[in-house]
């Protein structure tokens, strides 16, 4: 099957050309239509259903170019507004309709003669929906989605200052790789220094959307916020329980390798004590890797490395950078992170993150590309409900492009050595991202199991979690008052509770798939290509399963995976 990059604008049957959501007066009529309109046959549903995604669309698409030009300029009081405007005024004004839909479509006669594989994941995540939906939430929900953005806008305004010069703490990363020790721990005290002057404020925050997620979760018949949660991401194929058996598996078969990469990193140093701002550092002598200076510079580069792999993959960063919708480089008054955003009805998404010219960015950028060839894929299903694929699905999408893209890296690289250098702390980092998702995981678990808890509670349990993921290779002494607030700069905490996990369970779908292409490339991409394009029409075992992939959280698979990740990484290291 071909695949192109030159999607067109979803065209507008239903809702006029030139619609613009503005506020609800203009929206209303759209939806008293669908509301109040008969369906008489299978063929007069299958119209509403188009009707409804298209409207849904237009919506949720509006909603994102708020957020992401909010995000891109969090000190603009009028892109803050709009953004504000939509969550206070139009969404909860929205969600009572979507629910009164929802409830017609379910209690139709005709629902149950369309095509029950292709609407099975569909209409299990509308039941979903009603069996959560509850009046007294709306106005929780609002406040809360409005008050989560406001952890983007303190950390978009911290600063350090290094050598006379103000760098964002992204740009400022770039020193802990500094061959020089002392700018490095100066650099990684200024960093922390400058977190600790927010921590009352970000505690406060968390405590606030802490209180709001419990009361959503109590007004709708669940224990605690955890339990909802689980329902609403739609995570029908694996339980609590499961997320513990991960936690255990890392500390089995994950953190013993940790232990060694940084036995292997003090010895590298020359150390007799490795401490946190030395895990980035090259020997003296040792030039940092500089993969690129601009954020134009990535962009070419990352699309080469793409063209290389598919060209099809190239085609949809151009298509992206023809539209304006990159936003890559670090400035002050930026929102940190980065993110690709779909858009309904545009097709091309927008990728936003912070670089500063690290191997990291190099990452993030082949990360946020893999989410966006997943959008572009996903384009031409013909409702929008097809194309809410599951996150842990999309993750692989993301993290999967991280390991292919490695075979290409010579565009940022043209030194074979600085080459083998950046392969290698990229399969580290694969096998060093999994305690911090396993410590990020099992706190929220704790957190939303104890939502009475105090401030002092809060940080002397992150610390006892923190503490079982922490290698005791690094020496961490004198940094407790730093650590005891660590947790505050993870922006899924505050913006996209609970969604952590998924990045575990999508590193053992990519290391799977990157296993297959070490044996096949071509089979392995195509592998690839045939589940993103399934979009959300299958459930997430289907999804890996199409991929070639198991789905499975067992102590034993995480050990084979983790098994062949250092054997490549030693390989690595030999030549």
């Amino acid at each position: 099957m071909t695949y192109t990059a030159d999607i067109k604008k979803l065209p507008r049957h239903f809702l006029p050309a030139d619609f613009m959501v503005k506020d609800w007066a203009t929206l209303e009529p759209y939806f008293e239509n669908l509301a109040e309109r008969n369906i008489r046959s299978v063929k007069d549903l299958e119209q509403w259903l188009k009707d409804s995604s298209e409207l849904e669309a237009a919506i949720s698409e509006d909603a994102c170019w708020r957020q992401i030009k909010m995000t891109c300029d969090t000190e603009n009081k009028e892109l803050e507004a709009a953004f504000n405007f939509f969550m206070m005024e139009i969404q909860p004004k929205v969600q009572p309709y979507a629910d009164k839909l929802n409830r017609k479509l379910t209690g139709s006669p005709f629902t149950k003669e369309l095509d029950q594989q292709k609407f099975f994941t569909y209409l299990r995540n509308v039941k979903k929906s009603i069996d959560l939906f509850r009046e007294a939430n709306i106005p929780l929900q609002a406040e809360m989605n409005v008050e989560a953005q406001r952890f983007g806008m303190i950390a978009g305004k911290m600063t350090v200052n290094v050598q006379g010069q103000e760098y964002t703490l992204q740009q400022a990363a770039k020193f802990l790789e500094d061959p020089d020790r002392n700018l490095r721990e100066e650099v990684y005290r200024k960093i922390s220094e400058r977190r600790l002057q927010d921590k009352a404020e970000l505690n406060d925050l968390y405590t606030s959307l802490l209180r709001k997620r419990h009361q959503i979760a109590l007004n709708a018949d669940f224990a605690n916020y955890r339990d909802f949660r689980f329902v609403e991401l739609g995570r029908f194929d694996y339980a609590k329980e499961d997320c513990y058996q991960f936690h255990e598996a890392v500390k089995l078969h994950v953190m013993p390798l940790v232990n060694q990469l940084y036995e292997d990193k003090k010895k590298k140093l020359g150390l007799d004590t490795l401490r946190p701002w030395d895990i980035e550092a090259e020997p003296a002598g040792t030039e940092p890797l500089h993969p690129f200076k601009t954020g134009e510079e990535l962009i070419q580069k990352t699309i080469e490395c793409f063209n290389q792999l598919r060209p099809f993959f190239g085609d949809c960063l151009k298509k992206m950078k023809s539209m304006g919708h990159l936003d890559l480089e670090s400035r002050k008054g930026k929102a940190p992170g980065g993110y690709n955003c779909p858009l309904a009805e545009t097709g091309a998404p927008f990728i936003f993150m912070n670089a500063a010219g690290q191997l990291d960015d190099v990452t993030t950028m082949v990360h946020e590309g893999g989410h966006a060839i997943q959008s572009f894929l996903t384009h031409d299903e013909e409702l929008n409900g097809f194309k809410e694929y599951p996150t842990e699905i999309a993750e692989v999408a993301s993290m999967s492009m991280e390991l292919f893209s490695m075979d290409h890296w010579k565009v940022f690289f043209d030194n074979d050595e600085e080459l083998v250098r950046a392969k290698e702390q990229q399969l580290e980092r694969v096998i060093t991202i999994f305690p911090w998702i396993a410590t990020i995981d099992k706190f929220q678990h704790w957190v939303y199991e104890h939502p009475e808890h105090t401030l002092e509670q809060r940080a002397d349990n992150w610390m006892k979690i923190l503490g079982e993921f922490s290698s005791p290779v690094i020496d961490f002494s004198g940094l407790d008052e730093y650590r005891r607030y660590g947790w505050q700069r993870q922006l899924h905490l505050y913006e996209v509770p609970f969604y952590y996990i998924e990045y575990g369970i999508a590193q053992l779908g990519a290391i799977g798939l990157w296993k297959q292409y070490k044996q096949n490339p071509e089979a392995a991409i195509n592998n690839y290509i045939t589940a993103l394009d399934l979009g959300g029409t299958r459930t997430l075992p289907q999804l890996f399963r199409a991929a070639g992939l198991q789905f499975n959280f067992s102590s034993d698979y995480i050990s084979s995976l983790m098994l062949f990740v250092k054997q490549e990484l030693n390989s690595l290291k030999k030549n």
